[in-house]
C-alpha cells in the first residue's frame, strides 16, 4: 500500500514563526523537500501580510521555486482575492479552509460559516474555469480553542458540503491537538458512512503527543492521505496553544517499518529539517529527526 503525505511545513510550519526567513532560504527548503520525494507540498498562502507576516512574500516565493514535474505545489487561499493572485502566479493547485467552529471562523477570517461556504463556492467555481484543483480543510474538526468540543455531525456536514462545492479532497484538522484515537474513530465512522475514504485526509497537530496514534487509527480505517510537517515545525496563529503538525519524519519512519511506501527518502527529508533548524537556531520536535542526528 502507498501512503500519500502532504508536506505542509513551508506553509503551516512557517506561518507561526516570528523570525523572518529569507525567500532564498524558503525556496531552498521547498526544493530540498521535493528532492526528498515529497510529491505534494503546500508551499505558502496568499493571505494578508498583516495577518501572517511570514508569508508576505508568497507570490514572489511561488515564482522562485524550481518546480519538479513529479511534485504538486499547492497554495492556501482565504478568498477570491487570494484565488486571483494564485491565477496570476499560475499556481497549480489551491486549498481552501473553513472551521467547524463559528467562533474560529469569525476570529480567523472575520466571516461567518455561511459566508465562508459562499466564498468557497465562488472559489471552486472560478478555479474550475482555469482547470485548477481545489483541496479543502475543515479546521477545528474535533475541538475549538473557543467553543470546546465540536459535535461530530457538524464536521460531517461541513465535509459533505465542501465535497458538494467541488473540492476533490477534505483534510480533517485537529487544529489544537486534543483528539485521541477514539475521537478519530468516532468521527471517521460517521464520515465514512457517507463519504468515500479516498476523499478524506487527516491533518493532526501534535500538541499533546497523540498525533501519530491518531494517524495509525485512521490508517486502520482506510485513510491513506495525511498532512505532516517536516521536523514537526509549526503552529496556528489563530489557535492559542496549538503546536506543530505531526512530524513527517516520525510518520515516514513508522510507515516504512510497517512495509508501507511513501516515496520519501527519510535521510534527505531529515536534511531539509536540519536546514530549517539551522535557520531558526533551535531543535525541531521530531523524535525521529533527533534520533537520526544523535546516531550520526
Amino acid at each position: 500500500m502507498r501512503i500519500s503525505i502532504v508536506e505542509v511545513g513551508p506553509r503551516d510550519g512557517l506561518q507561526n514563526i516570528k523570525k523572518a526567513i529569507a525567500i532564498e532560504d524558503k525556496t531552498a527548503y521547498i526544493q530540498m523537500l521535493a528532492a526528498a520525494g515529497c510529491a505534494r507540498i503546500e508551499t505558502t498562502a496568499f493571505v494578508h501580510p498583516r495577518l501572517v507576516p511570514q508569508l508576505a512574500d508568497s507570490a514572489e516565493l511561488y515564482q522562485a521555486i524550481t518546480k519538479q514535474e513529479t511534485t504538486s505545489y499547492a497554495v492556501l487561499i482565504p478568498n477570491l482575492k487570494g484565488l486571483n493572485r494564485a491565477i496570476e502566479s499560475k499556481v497549480q493547485e489551491v486549498a481552501v479552509f473553513i472551521g467547524a467552529s463559528e467562533t474560529f471562523n469569525r476570529k480567523n477570517t472575520n466571516a461567518s460559516t455561511l459566508e465562508m461556504l459562499q466564498q468557497i463556492k465562488d472559489i471552486t467555481g472560478k478555479a474550475r474555469q482555469f482547470g485548477m484543483p481545489v483541496r479543502g480543510y475543515v479546521a477545528t474538526g474535533f475541538a475549538c480553542p473557543f467553543e470546546g468540543e465540536i459535535p461530530v455531525q457538524k464536521t460531517v456536514e461541513l465535509t459533505e458540503k465542501l465535497l458538494d462545492l467541488g473540492v476533490y479532497e477534505v483534510s480533517l484538522g485537529d487544529t489544537i491537538g486534543v483528539a485521541i484515537p477514539a475521537d478519530v474513530e468516532r468521527l471517521l465512522k460517521a464520515i465514512l458512512a457517507r463519504v468515500d475514504a479516498g476523499k478524506i485526509a487527516l491533518h493532526m497537530h501534535d500538541t499533546r503527543g497523540v498525533a501519530l496514534a491518531n494517524v495509525l487509527r485512521a490508517l486502520e480505517m482506510g485513510i491513506t492521505v495525511f498532512d505532516t510537517s517536516a521536523g514537526g515545525l509549526g503552529g496556528c496563529p489563530f489557535a492559542p496553544g496549538a503546536t506543530g503538525n505531526l512530524a513527517t519524519e516520525d510518520l515516514v519512519y513508522v510507515l516504512h517499518k510497517m512495509g508501507l511506501k511513501t516515496g520519501i527518502n527519510l535521510n534527505k527529508l531529515a536534511q531539509a529539517s536540519q536546514f530549517m533548524e539551522q535557520l531558526l537556531g533551535y531543535s525541531l520536535p521530531s523524535k525521529c529527526l533527533q534520533a537520526m542526528k544523535a546516531s550520526c
